[in-house]
């Protein structure tokens, strides 16, 4: 299946039914199908060519990610932009990718009038809510094109989307993924989250549409579902649409869900209408996810997986968070579940060569899940791709039971004394102390162990904990080797838009200066 068929197939199950809520607005879906029908006319009237890239600049928005769906059914590829990014980097992302068509909201005009000098591959700016602008308005831009569906010829594995890589350790690098891996990773997305008894799945995008949560919410639009948009990143608004929309599955990262846990009165919202609540992007504690499990009920849907293996790689299924009718160990809760059907993992050490059971290595992914390569980055692909297999830069183990564990990202393992340590197992004990919000481990300079351990702590507010005892904890659980020799705290830890905890920023200050005493 092409990517658009996926928004079709719901089309075609319930094309009268409520496709997009957004604030008090209800969107149908044969209403989106349609003006995305005109957009994908308009794009193929400027002879644009398959895989040209396409991007919408705006605000959690569904008219905007009606722009995208016009995208894809024009067999272009799309290229995600979060409006919470820096200018900067936004602008790095269209200008390295290639984008030639930009559609916006009005109330970035100011920054897209500063970008437009810097941006001259784009060749059609389009302000999808204003007619205002100097920029044609969208509806009339292209008003005189059919409703119709477009008759466009793809192959599988023709480019949709061109993503950047979280930066989490430099500038990002452009992930294409194709008809083929966005279908596979639909697939498993369904395969996790099924739907019995004539339930219709009611999905909220808490974060941007026009970005990560938009590709989440196609399976449910796929069955005939409605998308809930929330168009501002408040937890009560959050909680008011599960409440009254009767939400059945939605996407938090788990910094979002330690606030959550924490919000007044969070035991008293109904939450019996949902079926999933995933979270992925970054580890979890697994003391507050038997907290969520507790105060939700098995609901907790794990996954993991990353830009270059279309997010699908494995999950933990909420039933397997459960085990003879109990919360189920801590073993089981700190893994990301068993690896999803249509793909392979093993695991490799640095010779390529697979591992046996039980083994840490690197996690190494085959199948149809696996990008197409890096956008116009070939030693990079080459680096990435080896024999058909994704070395993902992870580290970890698959356990007897078949549970895939992540110990950690290659590049943040710590070298101290000789010894290897892996942060994630630190932070899982700082996380279980009641004091602690969040905490990334990071590897400092050190003259006498090369690199030594330090965590860096985000309290809950109104609580305290001293560095002394958070070390005492560490040493009593993992052993003096494993334990921070210090530790600073923080208001708030760095992090991406999309909650991932961006380590790189919290360790370069340190090297920097070590650098400069050289």
């Amino acid at each position: 299946m092409a990517i658009i068929d996926f928004y079709d197939r719901g089309w075609g199950i319930n094309p009268d039914g409520i496709a997009y809520i957004q604030d008090e607005r209800s969107f149908t879906f044969t209403e989106v199908g349609e003006r995305s029908c005109r957009i994908a006319h308009q794009l193929l009237s400027l002879n644009f060519p398959r895989e040209t890239k396409g991007a919408v600049w705006s605000h959690n928005d569904v008219t905007g990610w009606t722009c995208v769906l016009g995208l894809w059914r024009a067999n272009m590829a799309w290229i995600p932009v979060n409006e919470r990014n820096s200018l900067e980097e936004n602008h790095y992302l269209l200008d390295s990718f290639d984008c030639e068509v930009l559609f916006y909201q009005a109330a970035f005009a100011d920054v897209i009038a500063e970008l437009r000098p810097r941006l001259p591959k784009v060749r059609h700016w389009i302000c999808i809510d204003s007619a205002a602008t100097a920029d044609p308005m969208l509806d009339s831009w292209c008003a005189s094109q059919p409703s119709s569906k477009p008759n466009v010829r793809v192959d599988m594995d023709d480019v949709v989307i061109v993503s950047g890589t979280g930066g989490t350790t430099g500038k990002p690098k452009g992930v294409m993924n194709t008809h083929r891996t966005t279908q596979t990773f639909f697939a498993h997305f369904m395969l996790t989250c099924t739907y019995r008894d004539g339930v219709v799945p009611v999905n909220l995008a808490a974060a941007p549409i026009t970005h990560t949560a938009g590709v989440l919410s196609v399976p449910c639009t796929a069955q005939g579902g409605t998308v809930v948009v929330i168009t501002r990143p408040d937890p009560v608004v959050l909680l008011q649409s599960i409440v009254r929309h009767r939400v059945t599955e939605f996407f938090l990262p788990p910094t979002v869900i330690y606030r959550l846990l924490d919000a007044p009165g969070i035991e008293s919202v109904d939450f019996s209408s949902v079926q999933y609540l995933l979270y992925g992007a970054a580890p979890m504690s697994v003391e507050k996810l038997k907290r969520a499990i507790e105060l939700w009920g098995p609901i907790m849907t794990g996954g993991y997986g990353q830009s270059e293996a279309m997010t699908g790689i494995s999950n933990l299924r909420p039933d397997e968070h459960m085990k003879n009718g109990r919360i189920a160990d801590d073993n089981r809760l700190s893994s990301v579940g068993r690896p999803n059907p249509l793909v392979c993992v093993e695991i490799m050490d640095d010779s390529n060569q697979i591992l046996p059971r039980g083994a840490t290595g690197e996690i190494c992914v085959r199948g149809d899940l696996v990008m197409k390569g890096y956008y116009k980055n070939p030693e990079k692909t080459a680096e990435a791709i080896i024999d058909g297999w994704l070395h993902t830069g992870d580290i970890g183990h698959l356990d007897a039971e078949g549970y895939l564990h992540i110990t950690d990202r290659k590049k943040d393992m710590i070298i101290s004394g000789g010894f290897n340590v892996y942060p994630s197992e630190v932070e899982q004990v700082i996380w279980g102390h009641p004091a602690v919000q969040d905490c990334a481990v990071i590897g400092v300079p050190d003259p006498d162990w090369g690199e030594a351990v330090k965590a860096v702590v985000e309290l809950n507010p109104g609580q305290s904990v001293s560095a002394a005892e958070l070390i005492a904890l560490c040493k009593d659980k993992l052993g003096s080797v494993m334990a921070p020799k210090s530790v600073d705290f923080v208001a708030q830890l760095p992090r991406s838009p999309v909650g991932k905890v961006l380590k790189k920023d919290l360790r370069q200050p340190y090297w920097d200066a070590a650098q400069r005493k050289i």
